[in-house]
């Protein structure tokens, strides 16, 4: 599992990334969830309906392909 203390310090700088990889997460949603990986998973399940396993899955497999580790 990746380092929560790591996705809040690069937050800014994926922010971005974050939205590119995920069109219905808005300015608002990441403001809100301030690079909480676990606040992450949940917004991904609840804007694209999937289960808490595959948006665990999902942001795993981002924070890998951005080297955040």
């Amino acid at each position: 599992m990746i380092s929560t203390d790591i996705l809040e310090a690069k937050w800014m700088q994926l922010r971005g990334k974050v939205k590119e990889q995920w069109g219905k997460i808005t300015d608002y949603d990441l403001d809100k969830i301030e690079g909480k990986r676990d606040q992450l998973v949940g917004l991904i399940q609840e804007k694209y309906g999937y289960t808490k396993e595959k948006a665990h899955q999902e942001v795993e497999q981002f924070l890998k392909r951005m080297n955040i580790q």
